[in-house]
This record gives C-alpha cells, structure tokens and sequence, in this order.
C-alpha cells in the first residue's frame, strides 16, 4: 500500500488525467439509463472509488517539515462519504432492477441513514463547522499570522486553505462529486487547477505564519461550548446544519411511505430546506447586530451557502413537479429546437440526459 501511496503522489498529474480518461469513457458504455444499467453504473462507481482513494492520498501527502506536537490526524469522513455516494447509485440500480421502481426505496432509506449518520459524526468530529459540498470537501482552517489561538468553529474568520493543522498543504478542491453536476463540471474545475494551486500556495506562503506547538495544543468545540458561547446563534446555526443533514434522509422516507408521484414529500421536503436555510442565515448574517456571539463565515463557507441555495433548482426536476410541468416543457421545447440544424442536436441529447437523470440523480444529487 505504501508503494502504490507513493506512486500516486509522485504521479498526481498523470493519475487525474487517467481519471478524465476513464470518466469519460463510461459515458460511451450503452444503455446508461435503462433497465441492464447495473454494469456501467458499477463500473463508473468503482472509478469514482478509485478516484476519491487516490485523491484522499494525494491530500494526505506529508510535507518534509512536520510541527513537533502536531494533533491526531482526524478521521477520513470526506473520503467515507464520497464513498457512500458512489456506491448509493449502485444499490439503486441493483435494487429497482430486482425490487422495482417502488421498492428500491427502501434500499435508498438505508443508505440515506447510514449516510447521514456518517456526515452527523463528521460534523461533531470538525467541532461542528459548515459541512462543504455535503461533507466530501474538509472544511480546514489556518491561523492568520499574529492572530489569536481561536481555533474550530468558534472563531472561523479563517480562509479555508492551507495545512489543515497537520503541517500539509492538501488540494484545495478535493474530490469532485461524482454525481451528474459534479460530472458536468468536472472539465471546467480542472481546467484551471494548476494556475489557482500555485496562487494558493503563495498566499499560504506570504500570508500564514508556520504552527507553533502551542498553536496546535487546543480543545475541539463541544455542542455545550457552542450554545455556551455562542447562545442563540450558536443554536440556531447547528439546528441548520442538522436539518440539511437529515432532509435527504426525511425526503427519501416520505417518497418510501407516500410514493414518488405524491405532493407531500416534494413540499415537506422543500420546507425542510427552507427552514434549515433560515436556521443557517440567523446564526451567521450579522444584519444590524455585531458581536462575536454570531459565526463568521469564510469565502468557501459562503460558496457553500450559496451552492445550497441553487441546488434548490432541483425540484423542478422531482416528481410530481416534474411531470406535471417541466416534463411538457421539455418536450416543447425538444420539438421546435429540433427544427434547428446542429443546435437541435445537442439540444436533444441535453433534454435526453435531463429526462434520464430525472429519474434517479436528482432525489439524491445536492445532498
């Protein structure tokens, strides 16, 4: 194991490229979205395994200089549950292909729990900061150079960059989801990476000064410390990041019970979001109030507000919605585009792929 660490790490650029490679290649297996999808979608999620692994390693890739006392290095929940991601699609085919479209639900209610149970650990594990892209990017902090020893999520003015006090400099971006909207991204993110991972490095460089021991011996925030001190902010912002934890798991029981077709898991669900959003908004923008009771959200940390806030896009794509508006729409749209020489194409094969994904990404994409 060591020797294959070693390899990638010293092979990171032409390890990424063999992963675009091979993610693009399981875009030209057949029969993606029918009923013998089993294979192809076991094949993309074993690469998207393999990729989460082999980014986990490079993340982990220790620097020549390691600050004496560092603390323990902390439980890989990013790398779990980006696991769990990949093999959640896996189960869903295995188990509409032998349940049906009905009984794969509860399949999916499992691994919904188990996933939430994981990201709910990973949150209390982090001293309770902003899960980032559902938790399969680590949300680490540095030391400004001659600030004070506020460390967790109790003072998080930090920039979200930099040796995540292991003494490292880990990939800023992570592991791209493996889901549909991570897939289609994918080219974009990596197309600048090498440019912005040496801007970063420079600004870690000139702007943070290296861990003193003393820097690095501190407790992690506990939920009593949080409401201690943080109070009613403190609350409320955990009460948010719960309840965007639990709402796919909330989501996925209420289709189990009322089915696909049904208007109220579509609308509890929303609500959930909602109120989870509210939540999150009252314990951290300060509005006319100022105090260090509020938490002081970073550049990603906003990033991720706002992901969150666009993936609500998403229920147009969720039944009943779907079928009873933007599936129509689709079609009209597929019928006078196709009139158009080139552009209705590609436009047929976009409303193609969205009608596909409709039927499974979208319930648990965003989550």
């Amino acid at each position: 194991m060591e020797v294959y660490k070693h390899w990638v790490r010293k092979n990171r650029e032409f390890v990424h490229s063999l992963e675009s490679l091979a993610n693009g290649i399981t875009w030209l297996l057949p029969e993606r979205f029918s009923s013998s999808e089993i294979g192809p979608e076991a094949v993309y999620a074993f690469l998207g395994i393999l990729s989460a692994v082999n980014q986990h390693i490079i993340d982990t890739t220790p620097m020549k200089y390691q600050p004496p006392g560092s603390p323990k290095e902390m439980f890989p929940w990013p790398l779990c549950i980006s696991i769990l991601k990949d093999l959640e699609t896996v189960v869903e085919v295995f188990a509409e292909h032998y349940y049906g479209k009905e009984g794969k639900w509860s399949y999916l209610a499992i691994m919904e729990l188990i996933k939430a149970l994981v990201r709910l650990a990973s949150f209390q594990d982090s001293g309770y900061q902003m899960l980032l892209q559902g938790g399969e990017v680590a949300n680490v902090k540095l030391l400004p150079s001659g600030s004070g020893a506020h460390h967790g999520g109790l003072r998080n003015q930090e920039m979200n960059v930099g040796f995540g006090g292991h003494g490292r400099l880990p990939h800023i971006n992570c592991q791209i989801s493996p889901n549909l909207e991570g897939r289609a991204m994918a080219a974009l993110n990596r197309f600048g990476d090498k440019a912005r991972m040496a801007s970063e490095r420079k600004l870690a460089k000139n702007s943070y000064r290296i861990f003193e021991p003393s820097d690095l011996s501190f407790e992690r925030p506990t939920l009593s410390s949080v409401f201690s001190q943080k109070g009613v902010y403190g609350l409320s912002f955990v009460t948010g990041e719960v309840l965007s934890i639990l709402r796919p798991l909330i989501y996925v029981l209420l289709i189990r019970k009322h089915g696909s077709r049904a208007w109220k898991p579509w609308f509890l669900s929303l609500a959930v979001e909602l109120i989870g959003m509210t939540f999150l908004q009252y314990g951290t923008s300060s509005g006319s109030r100022t105090g260090d009771k509020l938490y002081h959200l970073t550049s990603a940390e906003k990033d991720e507000v706002k992901r969150r806030k666009l993936i609500w896009a998403l229920y147009v794509l969720r039944d009943p919605f779907f079928t009873r508006h933007t599936k129509h729409r689709l079609e009209k749209a597929d019928k006078y585009l196709n009139q158009v020489p080139f552009v209705g194409f590609f436009a047929g094969k976009i409303i193609e792929l969205l009608l596909g994904a409709q039927t499974r990404y979208t319930y648990t994409s965003g989550s």
